[in-house]
């Protein structure tokens, strides 16, 4: 397994919790953190913008990284989301090995 922290922004918490839930449900991620109080400055349609948002730490996987591209891009308001992978390129080994057991084994549709 090729751990992942996936960075996604959301406009308000309760949009972040309702990504977070789905994806977790979903065993497209083992946990979902949730930081508000982000202050995102960006060019946008031809404006610079300076928008309060919510940020979601989302540790999955790379054989889940489409997938879970896809659900966001289901789920979330924005036209364009932020969906951006990091790998994990060391970590705890229980840790590791607790986020490999709770993610989906392959990319099928099927939770579990």
């Amino acid at each position: 397994m090729e751990p992942l922290v996936v960075l996604v922004t959301a406009g308000n918490v309760e949009e972040a919790v309702r990504l977070a839930q789905a994806l977790v449900a979903e065993r497209l991620a083992a946990c979902v953190n949730i930081v508000p109080g982000l202050r995102s400055i960006y060019h946008w349609q031809g404006r610079v913008e300076d928008t309060a948002e919510v940020l979601l730490l989302v540790k999955t996987a790379r054989h889940l990284f489409e997938a879970l591209i896809a659900r966001v891009g289901e789920l979330h308001s924005y036209t364009v989301p932020e969906v951006i992978a990091l790998p994990i390129v060391g970590g705890a080994a229980p840790y590791l090995e607790w986020l490999a057991g709770e993610i989906r084994a392959d990319t099928g549709t099927d939770a579990g």
